[in-house]
């Protein structure tokens, strides 16, 4: 879906506060409603950021998004734009500076040019023990080596074809390519950050 993206301005006593960083992260958002939509954070400071977004809130609702390398943030709109909207960041001082520092990081990386060959941070999960079971209805223990919200690498005693649909805990994926020491799946839908570890997980 086209996006198109109008210029946004900060209010006065953000710009005076806070130095607004051009981004292009992924992630997710769930408004007062509780429904939940992809989304694209377009800049960002501490204090705030826009988002280019299919599913338009109102000014004043509250905001709950997960973005890529900065995770969970809240906070309420403040503005619409074309396509997305504009909210405010609830934070601690602290917090706030660690938004800082990882914005630095992301600003860098951009003027730097430096890879970035995933969609989502991996993470290794704190339970590495997943249960695979593949389209024929068999089952298959496997370890998971690393973890994202979009997909996983796993090692087991095989390695399904290309293409096949598996099923990792309650999480519906296919395998995407072999790897030297197991294989990847990619997930049907995107995962929430908070649940993504206990669905994969699952022993159902």
């Amino acid at each position: 879906m086209a996006l198109v993206q109008r210029k946004f301005q900060p209010q006065a006593e953000e710009r005076r506060r806070f130095q607004r960083v051009r981004i292009h992260l992924l992630g997710r958002y769930m408004l007062s409603d509780r429904r939940e939509y992809p989304c694209q954070a377009i800049n960002m400071s501490p204090g705030g950021l826009a988002l280019l977004a299919p599913g338009i809130g109102s000014i004043g609702e509250r905001v709950v998004a997960y973005l890529d390398h900065i995770g969970r943030v809240e906070g309420k709109i403040t503005r619409l734009l074309d396509n997305g909207f504009a909210m405010t960041v609830n934070a601690t001082p602290r917090k706030r500076e660690k938004l800082a520092a990882q914005l630095t990081w992301l600003a860098n990386r951009e003027i730097l040019n430096l890879p970035e060959d995933r969609r989502h941070d991996r993470i290794v999960p704190r339970n590495a023990s997943g249960l695979l079971k593949l389209s024929d209805g068999s089952e298959m223990p496997c370890r998971i080596i690393d973890l994202s919200l979009s997909g996983a690498a796993l090692s087991g005693a095989m390695r399904p074809l290309v293409g096949t649909d598996v099923m990792l805990g309650r999480v519906a994926a296919r395998v995407v390519r072999h790897l030297e020491e197991g294989f990847a799946i990619e997930f049907n839908h995107p995962q929430s950050l908070e649940t993504v570890e206990d669905n994969v997980t699952a022993r159902i």
